[in-house]
């Protein structure tokens, strides 16, 4: 490609970026405003600054489908302010920009492939989210733990100390805690707002928690001394799992390397012989060959995560 196109590439490039950037300050300004209003002429609530009410008629879409019901539990667990049309109208820009992007700066073949790492990339963002969003809980278990035993200790019930607990924790415990809240003061058992709770975040430490209060909830017992016992050993779990984190840190670093080397090889290739993606995606022997490369490189990122992952 000739320096003039390239040129011609990245300004527009810089301007649908640019124009994507301002209907979204747009809007949020507009939103803002009309909120300010409500709020001044007690006209009515204070509604979210957002994105629901722009995408409301595509949520509305989704939501009707398998797909956006699905899509909505996700982002409840990542804690994201997302609606699912929202989420599903980004993931379609994402996945158009670089399929014109890649076709342009590549080959017109590597414009589906990209598009479908893109859609990929996409749900494995939810799924990291969901993870740290995880981790961050598991975090502040000790914390909680220790809260629930000092409010117990002073003769607290135990839906009392989880509503003080939820307005003392930050995010995502405190949330997490007033949804628990929330169910208990609605009616539910506290059996079936930990179990909600437990299905949203799940993991080992959350599950010795919850066992734990629905086992005194149920059949009393020494609270405090459990639940000061279990601080101790949620402590110090926090602290192996850091290490764990650290010592590993090295190989989550490679398995990201892996396919950032392949994609970095094909746009040197590109440079330095112009036209030779297109040659080689001509012929089908060279599509499958760059289709069987691609799953490769995807297999290796599986495989070196998989290796990193510890349960601790």
């Amino acid at each position: 490609m000739r320096p003039m196109g390239w040129f011609a590439l990245g300004a527009a490039f810089a301007a649908c970026v640019l124009a994507v950037w301002g209907l979204r300050v747009w809007a949020g300004g507009r939103a803002e405003r009309r909120e300010l209003v409500d709020r001044l002429t007690g006209a009515g609530p204070a509604r979210h600054p957002g994105r629901r009410e722009r995408f409301a008629g595509l949520d509305a879409a989704v939501a009707r489908t398998r797909y956006g019901r699905g899509l909505d539990r996700r982002l409840a667990a990542t804690g994201l302010d997302v609606s699912p049309g929202e989420f599903t109208a980004w993931m379609v820009v994402a996945v158009a920009g670089l399929w014109v992007l890649a076709a342009a700066v590549l080959a017109p073949f590597f414009g589906p492939l990209a598009g479908a790492i893109a859609a990929w990339s996409a749900y494995a963002f939810l799924n990291w989210r969901h993870r740290k969003r995880i981790e961050r809980f598991i975090g502040q278990l000790p914390e909680l733990s220790r809260l629930l035993a000092n409010s117990a200790s002073a003769g607290l019930a135990l839906r009392t100390s989880i509503g003080m607990a939820a307005d003392e924790l930050e995010a995502p415990a405190g949330e997490e805690l007033t949804k628990v809240a929330d169910a208990l003061a609605v009616g539910h058992s506290l059996e079936d707002a930990l179990g909600d709770l437990r299905e949203r975040l799940p993991s080992r430490e959350l599950a010795v928690l919850v066992t734990t209060l629905v086992l005194a909830s149920r059949a009393g017992g020494t609270l405090v001394e459990s639940l000061r016992n279990l601080t101790e050993t949620l402590q110090e779990r926090k602290e192996t799992r850091r290490e764990v984190r650290t010592t590993l840190s090295q190989v989550t670093v490679t398995a990201y390397a892996v396919p950032a080397i392949g994609i970095g090889a094909l746009l040197m290739l590109n440079r330095m012989a112009p036209g030779s993606l297109d040659t080689m995606t001509g012929t089908f022997l060279g599509q499958a060959a760059v289709v069987v490369a691609f799953a490769l490189y995807g297999i290796g990122f599986l495989v070196i995560r998989r290796l990193a992952r510890i349960d601790v």
